[in-house]
């Protein structure tokens, strides 16, 4: 995006929710359906300040499934899959 001479201005939206948990495994999993909102999101074009539009085929809300495993330090994030056809 700096090559491009963009930024992204507003808030992202999220509703999670944990789908499966498995915390008694060894090595303990959850499943995360995610619905993201882009709707609140703007692209800035940095050098004459003004808004530019979002692909037409990007859709402004979808749903994405998220994997994480608890390490030592935490839960992390192993997996992330976007589902734009899935609408939230």
């Amino acid at each position: 995006m700096r090559e491009q001479r963009t930024v992204i201005r507003g808030e992202l939206g999220h509703d999670a929710k944990v789908t499966s948990l498995d915390a008694v495994a060894k090595l303990p999993t959850a499943t995360i359906e995610n619905c993201v909102d882009l709707s609140k999101w703007q692209t800035v074009d940095t050098r004459t300040n003004k808004v530019l539009p979002l692909p037409t085929n990007q859709p402004r809300r979808y749903v994405a499934k998220a994997t994480a495993e608890k390490w030592p330090n935490g839960w992390m994030v192993t997996d992330y899959v976007p589902d734009g056809a899935r609408t939230c």
